[in-house]
């Protein structure tokens, strides 16, 4: 069974964060880069149900780890 493919802007929708491409945009320019040691979930701008989510999706290897891998790559980007 083939998994659920999810766009980047419905994992913004996931945490309860503004989805439009610029808002997108606004946030990975204010947060980025993130230190090469530090894990995506540890970062401190996510609230505790944003990080547990964002552990969760790759450490269960959910159908949402896919975009999370994205949103980590775009935040080590600067």
């Amino acid at each position: 069974m083939e998994q659920p493919v999810h766009p980047f802007h419905e994992l913004f929708e996931q945490l309860g964060l503004p989805a439009d491409e610029t808002s997108i945009k606004a946030f990975i320019e204010r947060n980025a880069p993130l230190p090469p040691e530090m894990a995506l979930y540890q970062a401190s701008f996510w609230t505790p149900a944003q990080a547990e989510f964002l552990y969760a999706a790759v450490e269960d290897d959910a159908d949402w780890a896919e975009v999370v891998d994205h949103l980590d790559a775009s935040l080590r980007k600067r």
